[in-house]
């Protein structure tokens, strides 16, 4: 079924993504997995400046809040190279805020912390009365191009241990890691490797938003993770995720740092809390699921939403569009980053 004759689509929804040309099939990826690194690395970084484009006809037009203030600060990696961080936090505060490690969307592969869409989300976050840090990890192509795993992960996980590091000198009550899509695997992925470091105690709570996790996307059919093919070219496509997944670990990797939906239930055993959306129509949306049961399988508290009617990562890119949604997950993320420690008390 082509996304325009979807009936679960929202309304709203619909109408926008017919605006912008987005309510066909997601095109194929102009390259093959066969082709030369070079050549796939060369075909993702054409592709950026395109996403950012729509980034900026969207987000530039919409106003920031008045009521925040906003730093850059640099520090030094576990690899000796320099992070840029985002700080927007609010103007006024009587007393320690929760603090938000917001890791951006874009497969591991593209996309900055710095575009207007991921500004105009911490901002708004920050209006809610949360610290929010945005972290300009490496990616694999593109402007923070070309580094494979680990060099992203390694870079969230250093602004971690920075963040926790400062939560006294910035006024900080929790730490929440937050992210989506590709960011929802850094978000999960960190927490992994803070676990691997007996160093859990960085982070008092994980929110993941339609993480890219499974590196099942060259074969969806053994997968059993139906959404890859009821949904697949719903704005985006298994190709595309395949071709991006073999340039970050490879596309048989199962490396759960790499790939979370790996994880063993010894991996996740003794995790902090996890919030899990996952979008109903989205070709990511069943290993979402998965991670969330496995966490319970494990022990873990987690909670799960379904976002109905929505694409990929909808929530984020249409805030105008769906302005209840929009609201729901900021509140979700304020409401879990304060109560973290009470939320799942009975």
């Amino acid at each position: 079924m082509i996304l325009k004759d979807e009936p679960r689509l929202d309304p709203a929804l619909k109408t926008v993504l017919k605006k912008i040309g987005l309510d066909g099939e997601a095109l194929d990826p102009a390259v093959k997995l066969t082709d030369s690194k070079e050549t796939k690395l060369a075909y993702l970084s054409a592709t950026e400046p395109l996403y950012q484009a729509l980034s900026d006809i969207v987000f530039k037009p919409l106003a920031s809040p008045k009521n925040i203030k906003e730093e850059t600060q640099i520090i030094k990696g576990e690899d000796e190279n320099n992070i840029t961080l985002y700080i927007s936090r609010p103007k006024t505060a009587t007393q320690s805020l929760p603090a938000v490690l917001h890791l951006h969307g874009g497969g591991m592969s593209l996309l900055a912390a710095a575009d207007p869409n991921y500004v105009h989300w911490r901002q708004n976050l920050a209006a809610k009365g949360l610290i929010v840090i945005g972290v300009e990890f490496r990616n694999i192509a593109g402007v923070n191009g070309n580094y494979a795993f680990p060099a992203g992960l390694n870079d969230c996980y250093s602004a971690l241990k920075w963040l926790y590091q400062q939560k006294k000198a910035l006024g900080i009550s929790n730490i929440i890691v937050y992210g989506e899509s590709g960011g929802g695997n850094l978000t999960l992925a960190t927490t992994l490797k803070a676990k691997k470091d007996n160093a859990l105690h960085l982070i008092d709570g994980v929110f993941a938003q339609c993480p890219y996790i499974s590196n099942h996307y060259g074969n969806p059919v053994e997968s059993n993770l139906y959404s890859l093919i009821e949904n697949d070219k719903y704005l985006i496509n298994n190709a595309s995720m395949n071709i991006m997944a073999a340039l970050y670990d490879g596309v048989s990797s199962k490396n759960p740092l790499a790939w979370p939906y790996h994880a063993t239930q010894e991996d996740l055993s003794d995790l902090p809390p996890h919030v899990i959306y996952v979008n109903e129509l989205d070709p990511l949306r069943d290993e979402g699921i998965v991670y969330h049961n496995k966490l319970e399988k494990a022990k873990v508290k987690s909670d799960l939403t379904i976002l109905k009617g929505t694409v990929h990562a909808a929530e984020g890119l249409f805030p105008e569009q769906l302005p209840k949604i929009h609201q729901q997950v900021q509140e979700d993320i304020k409401h879990f980053a304060e109560n973290v420690n009470s939320r799942f008390s009975v």
